[in-house]
């Protein structure tokens, strides 16, 4: 089993998006550090994945909550996904002016 893990994780790595925004401008856009930060999730990496890319912590819920709401039209899970969703992009845009600074 953990060989299949080492497997499916060292395949990931080697079969990334490129950044074309960075490719061809030479400037990180909003998502990158995306993919990465997941690899770091799956590698157990969580304070390096957070560093990499703050808002992956509220992209996660989001996703499941965006998967619920589908199925059930619960006003609660409405609040949660509009609360996600503006913590979300308030973390990119936060972390994406701080890397065009730095």
């Amino acid at each position: 089993m953990q060989l299949l893990v080492f497997y499916l994780l060292s395949h990931l790595e080697q079969h990334m998006l490129p950044c074309m925004s960075k490719k061809f401008f030479g400037l990180e856009c909003p998502g990158c550090g995306l993919q990465r930060s997941v690899l770091l999730l799956f590698e157990g990496e969580f304070v390096a994945a957070f560093t990499l890319y703050p808002a992956i912590y509220t992209l996660i819920p989001l996703f499941f909550l965006l998967i619920i709401d589908r199925f059930s039209r619960a006003k609660s899970i409405n609040f949660l996904v509009i609360v996600f969703s503006i913590a979300s992009v308030a973390l990119i845009l936060i972390n994406y002016f701080i890397k065009l600074i730095h």
